[in-house]
């Protein structure tokens, strides 16, 4: 069964934003894209009651105000948003970036191709691996 839930992006680059929008489109996945603009406002999200929680996170690293670690750090200690599946999806090939990422749980960290089919197939192999099953409650 097909996951209905949204798809949650924290991503502070319109471009990106837009690039994950267009290749989930390309892929024909027809999940809603909430997009939001750091770890601050990811927070703010997901706590609010309104909004339905995510399938998943794609999570970017570099961002102003609160970072995706900093996001990782309080999120996979808040028990209404630790089970959510959250993949890196970043610029950054650091290797410090990697570690922190996977101590703090992650389900994945990708590097952002440049190159926009290489980009697609990356969208294509989440979307395989993570929003095709529901996840157990």
């Amino acid at each position: 069964m097909r996951s209905q839930k949204p798809i949650l992006l924290v991503e502070d680059d319109r471009v990106d934003a837009m690039t994950v929008k267009r290749a989930l489109k390309d892929i024909n996945v027809t999940n809603r894209l909430d997009v939001v603009g750091n770890g601050e406002e990811a927070l703010a999200f997901l706590r609010d009651e309104k909004n339905e929680k995510p399938c998943i996170i794609l999570l970017d690293l570099n961002m102003p105000k609160m970072n995706g670690i900093e996001f990782l750090e309080i999120a996979k200690q808040d028990d209404g948003l630790k089970r959510i599946p959250v993949v890196v999806l970043t610029t950054s090939e650091e290797e410090q970036d990697r570690i922190e990422s996977f101590q703090l749980s992650v389900a994945g960290y990708i590097i952002k191709p440049v190159d926009y089919r290489q980009f697609v197939e990356v969208i294509r192999v989440i979307n395989l691996y993570w929003t095709l099953n529901e996840l157990p409650a």
